[in-house]
């Protein structure tokens, strides 16, 4: 016999014993258990409420399965940290992004182009990210000027993402993806179907106008790269004129900076975020005024 068996068995007759000698036996409830390996998700704050803008209806029912379904604004959250992660681990070349403080819906990117057509070129650029992310359609990517390509709207400067991505599908498409391509697009010029036919109709029947094109537009994008941002908020991507007393011993730092041997093999770590107010569980509750 069992021997842990064996002093449970014993125990639990001592006790009915010395319940039967004291005359007042109570009646013992235990607590409802889960079924065994199965895991249960912590119950909802009270305090939670849903994100301020609304969700349509379509979404809601994309958004049957449970877990997001009830902690849709946690859920969503949780989504965009990870994907920022996701970008960062990538290294992405010649992209960077910066997830805005008014709207974690909303990151700010700048493109560098160092060779091919676009040698030179430096696009800044907006990632919008639906409100019912990842369950709705891709993200929305519209560069601050409009660039002289095939896949970019030339008045409103929105890139073609969903020809690439024409099903958004949860746990596989990434938002990296769709930054990786946004930069593949300057390097391999695609003419079918393309928002701006004029670019699409010379790449294939005068290329070296299309190349004199392509000049003017990265020129341009470069003489307003030290614009204010379009958009109002202190986490927008900016850049300033070279000032020696300033930016010679950040790049002297930059160009110093070595990681330990050790450090190679260990994962990028990446510093927490959140747009949570210190105190609060409420997500996207970060106050403007807090600035």
């Amino acid at each position: 016999m069992n021997p842990f068996w064996s002093m449970s068995a014993s125990t639990g007759r001592k006790r009915a014993e010395g319940e039967e000698k004291s005359g007042a036996v109570e009646q013992r409830v235990s607590p409802t258990r889960a079924p065994y390996g199965k895991k249960q998700l912590p119950s909802i704050p009270k305090n939670a409420v849903p994100i301020t803008k609304p969700v349509s209806p379509a979404a809601s029912s994309q958004a049957s399965n449970g877990t997001h379904a009830s902690y849709g604004p946690f859920y969503l959250e949780y989504s965009l940290l990870a994907e920022f992660t996701l970008v960062i681990k990538q290294k992405l070349p010649g992209i960077y992004v910066q997830p805005s403080y008014r709207s974690a819906l909303m990151w700010f990117g700048v493109i560098f182009i160092r060779h091919g057509l676009y040698q030179d070129g430096v696009f800044k650029f907006t990632v919008y990210i639906p409100d019912n992310y990842p369950d709705g359609d891709c993200p929305r990517v519209v560069f601050d000027i409009p660039v002289f390509n095939p896949l970019v709207d030339p008045v409103s400067g929105e890139l073609d993402v969903k020809r690439a991505f024409t099903k958004w599908r949860r746990n596989h498409n990434h938002i990296w993806q769709v930054l990786m391509y946004a930069r593949t697009v300057f390097y391999k010029i695609q003419t079918l179907e393309p928002l701006n036919p004029e670019a699409a109709v010379l790449y294939e029947k005068d290329i070296q106008l299309f190349k004199s094109k392509v000049v003017e537009s990265v020129k341009l994008c470069n003489s307003h790269l030290f614009d204010q941002p379009k958009i109002d908020d202190p986490f927008a991507i900016s850049f300033s004129p070279w000032n020696p007393s300033v930016h010679e011993e950040v790049r002297g730092r930059m160009f110093m900076h070595k990681r330990r041997p050790e450090d190679h093999h260990k994962g990028l770590q990446v510093s927490g975020l959140s747009w949570v107010k210190p105190g609060s569980t409420q997500p996207f509750s970060k106050d403007d005024n807090t600035l």
